[in-house]
């Protein structure tokens, strides 16, 4: 999710771009409960002064365009002005207080100004703002960037290092970091070596821009007559182009392909489709990948290490290639016996359907679906009407303050961008200390960011004077407003992406790190997930699903019991051949970017049939040629969702699966997994709290467990 250095500023810029037991009530007397001293309730609202008065909070609302471009050219210049006094104590004279102090209280106090200036291309709703952010990120992000590469920064920093100070295990880790990162830019390099590094990162940059930019150009399309189409509704085929001849025209972008091969009867036409999609900028981008691996193994044995994949890897919790892939290759064999159980099934449903015809990959989300129909008695669309917005928004609230031992209240008249938005102040129910804020931008309009996601504003940190500076978070959502008195009804993937998302507020809040620079979501970018991955599962638990439910005409009807655990297996629904599909792409990228001169078209070839239980890779196409995470944002890294799952098993089930909302192990969570942050090792705080090394084994009982075969 996040790369070291100022990482948090890329969650809202670069990536953004590419309790105590209770007892349980259930049924109407739940959602009685919820309606009534929840919903009303629960979330105290506490007239305030405008946001700017409350206490701990630097991040500056609704700047104009001015405002930010002069506030970004401050930024910049304290910067300048505390490197340039930095690099100028004698290295004889080196002190934490000198040296490493000045830098630390400058990431936290200028974070929350720079998340003032690039955070309102986002939300805002003036276009002269928005444009004004973007210009003030380029300058601040040419800044920081030149500052990672100060070598005269970099001496000093070193020569406190070596002088061997006493320092708590937090500051040696900020020292460590702060070596490190100067480090991986070459510093510690020849000055000739330091240019070639340079030369090679613009040549990456170059690269991975070339080959996504390939893919957004293809405007490859595919011919059908009509009823090559069968299956698919007309509102669809309403929405494709038609040639001259009548043909509809099926485009290569993602919805028309998923829409094809999800739905689509005609096995010849899903083929072809499947066939086009794979084979799109094959001989451009195969040359630009091999070439953009090339570099960047040229790039890592410049910094020392072995191949990319050891770069990449270092600073995050696999650490190493061969962990990782012994990872991957232990997943897939411990599925291989549910997923060829999984591929009979499909196999057989093909037969019924079309006779002899060989069973394809082309063929998987047809008769996975298929089979899903027949299995689950489940319209998501219909589920909507038990999830109106307010009232999931309620339940998520008791979950999290019974679970974690919080207490949320509103801020009338927060100072914001929009009045749609509301502020809350964040306090630990039993202390009563305020541990932070976050805001709620739930609602779609032009302008705004297009995902849903959640932004560090302000990380909590404590400085040199032992004065604390609290979080502060913004959960951004895509949700629709209330049309015509009838509340905005949520589909189920829409609940369990705004549990998930609130998980990392809840993560980003109780953090307790006193470096700002392992604050908030500043973690571990393989760790960062786990947290709200192991929240998900609330969406489905009968209980928890009660809490966060309630038909919008009578909410004291909650979901009922068997749609509950139809979610569930809905879930788990032809899980391990799925997983299998995204361990074959990870293994790709993991070997390609660990092992030289690797013919990349034949490795694809020879992978595939190898982990999809002989399913041979379709004919003529090149899956390397189209696959952007391998490219950008996630080289060498593409396995990290599925680690993120795996450990999220592991916890869920050991630990909260007996006691949805057992505060006792909710505060556990919170003080030794939460709070730490980036200040400790991950599997050293997953070790803690589970009290033994996670292990992948619960999440493939899991799996075993809630299979259509159990």
């Amino acid at each position: 999710m996040e790369s070291e250095g100022n990482s948090e500023k890329k969650l809202s810029s670069s990536k953004l771009k590419k309790g105590s037991n209770i007892i349980p009530l259930t049924g109407a007397a739940a959602l009685l409960t919820l309606a009534v001293s929840l919903a009303i309730t629960a979330i105290n609202k506490r007239r305030n002064s405008k946001r700017k008065d409350l206490p701990g909070c630097n991040f500056r609302v609704n700047l104009s365009a001015s405002e930010i471009l002069k506030l970004a050219d401050r930024i910049i210049a304290k910067s300048k002005e505390v490197h340039d006094a930095v690099a100028s104590v004698p290295l004889d004279k080196v002190t934490y207080k000198n040296v490493i102090s000045p830098l630390a209280e400058l990431e936290a106090q200028q974070f929350p100004l720079v998340q003032s200036c690039v955070v309102p291309k986002l939300v805002s709703t003036s276009d002269k703002v928005r444009k004004a952010s973007a210009e003030a990120e380029k300058k601040i992000d040419a800044h920081i960037c030149s500052c990672s590469k100060r070598e005269d920064v970099y001496c000093v920093v070193k020569a406190f290092a070596a002088k061997g100070e006493w320092m708590g295990p937090e500051a040696r880790h900020y020292v460590h970091c702060l070596l490190k990162e100067f480090e991986r830019n070459g510093l510690n390099l020849t000055a000739t070596k330091r240019e070639e590094v340079q030369r090679l990162k613009a040549q990456i940059d170059e690269l991975s821009f070339q080959y996504v930019q390939n893919l957004n150009d293809d405007s490859t399309s595919v011919l059908f007559h009509e009823n090559e189409l069968a299956g698919l509704p007309a509102e669809f085929l309403k929405t494709l182009e038609k040639a001259e001849n009548g043909m509809f025209r099926v485009t290569l972008k993602s919805h028309h392909v998923a829409a094809v091969l999800e739905l689509c009867k005609i096995g010849k036409t899903r083929r072809l489709v499947a066939m086009a999609y794979g084979k799109r900028c094959g001989k451009a981008n195969l040359s630009v990948l091999e070439d953009l691996v090339q570099a960047r193994h040229k790039f890592a044995r410049l910094l020392g290490y072995s191949n990319y994949a050891e770069y990449a890897l270092n600073p995050r919790m696999a650490k190493t290639p061969s962990k990782v892939l012994e990872f991957l290759e232990d997943i897939s064999s411990s599925l291989s016996d549910l997923a060829n159980k999984e591929l009979a099934m499909l196999k057989e449903l093909k037969k019924q359907d079309e006779g002899e015809l060989p069973f394809g990959v082309e063929d998987l989300l047809y008769y996975v679906k298929k089979v899903e129909q027949q299995e689950f008695d489940l319209d998501l669309g219909a589920l909507k009407q038990y999830f109106p917005v307010n009232l999931v928004l309620s339940g998520i609230f008791k979950i999290f303050q019974d679970l974690f031992g919080l207490r949320f209240e509103e801020i009338a008249d927060a100072d914001a961008w929009h009045s749609d938005i509301r502020m809350f102040s964040v306090f630990d129910l039993s202390s009563g200390e305020l541990l932070g804020y976050f805001y709620l931008d739930m609602y779609t309009r032009e302008g705004k960011y297009g995902q849903t996601c959640v932004v560090a504003l302000q990380n909590g940190s404590v400085a040199f004077n032992g004065a604390r500076q609290v979080p502060l978070a913004l959960l951004i959502s895509q949700l629709q407003t209330d049309i015509g008195g009838i509340p905005s009804l949520l589909r189920f993937t829409e609940v369990v992406s705004l549990l998930h998302e609130f998980g990392h507020v809840v993560q980003h809040l109780c953090n307790r790190a006193s470096f700002a620079r392992f604050s908030g979501l500043r973690v571990d970018p393989d760790f960062v997930e786990i947290p709200a991955k192991v929240l998900e599962n609330w969406c489905y638990e009968s209980f928890s699903l009660k809490l966060i439910s309630g038909f919008h005409q009578d909410i004291t009807m909650p979901i009922e019991d068997e749609i509950c655990k139809s979610l569930k297996k809905w879930r788990y629904s032809f899980s391990a051949l799925k997983l299998k599909q995204e361990v074959l792409y990870c293994l790709f990228d993991q070997i390609i970017h660990s092992a030289e001169n690797v013919d990349i078209f034949e490795l694809f070839k020879h992978l595939h049939p190898k982990v999809m239980l002989g399913l041979p890779m379709l004919e003529g196409t090149n899956p390397a040629s189209c696959f952007p995470r391998c490219a950008i944002g996630y080289e060498a890294a593409c396995y990290s969702r599925i680690w993120s799952e795996v450990f999220a098993a592991d916890i869920f089930t050991s630990k909260f699966r007996d006691g949805l909302l057992n505060q006792h192990v909710g505060m556990q969570f919170r003080t030794k997994v939460l709070a730490p942050g980036g200040a400790k090792d991950p599997i050293e705080i997953l070790s803690d709290f589970l009290g033994r090394e996670p292990s992948i084994q619960t999440f493939i009982d899991n799996k075993i467990e809630c299979s259509l075969w159990h």
